[in-house]
């Protein structure tokens, strides 16, 4: 392809799985609204789609993705993997039992009592709970005994 390129970027266009057909009862606005600019892009020029979840931008299998981690993998040209999921991974290899601070706190705590202060939820946004207990775990397994959790619960991603 000779001439410009223009890489155009549509912050909450996503694609619906059911298309034109499940416009209604999917509430696809991009669907439902006249769009003439969008018809004719797409009737005279070539266009790709590009997936902005999962494991396609760093995340876990089924978690969805927001408009920091597309631009992040757009800008970097690869998959960036972002915290849940270098968490995770960390988790998975037994990196927190080899981790040298968190073995220090772990053993200036032996005979204490551990206080775990953090963001408690299941939506994997900005935390997720596996990441506690995971914690708290090693903490047990380094030989403390005594293991308090608190949780912070914010309301937007549980």
């Amino acid at each position: 392809m000779a001439g410009p390129v223009m890489l155009i970027i549509r912050d909450g266009w996503g694609i619906n799985p059911g298309g034109w057909d499940k416009r209604n009862e999917n509430g696809d606005a991009t669907l439902l609204a006249p769009t003439p600019f969008y018809d004719k892009l797409y009737r005279d020029y070539p266009f790709s789609k590009l997936s902005a979840s999962g494991v396609d931008v760093g995340l876990p299998k089924g978690q969805m993705g927001n408009s920091e981690v597309g631009h992040l993998n757009l800008g970097a040209g690869r998959i960036v993997y972002q915290d849940l999921t270098r968490i995770n991974k960390a988790i998975a290899k037994g990196e927190l039992t080899r981790n040298p601070v968190l073995q220090e706190t772990f053993t200036g705590a032996r005979g204490h009592r551990l206080h775990l202060l953090g963001l408690v939820s299941d939506g994997g946004v900005h935390s997720h709970y596996s990441h506690m207990i995971a914690l708290a775990k090693a903490a047990h397994e380094a030989g403390v005994l005594e293991i308090f959790v608190h949780a912070f619960t914010d309301g937007r991603d549980t």
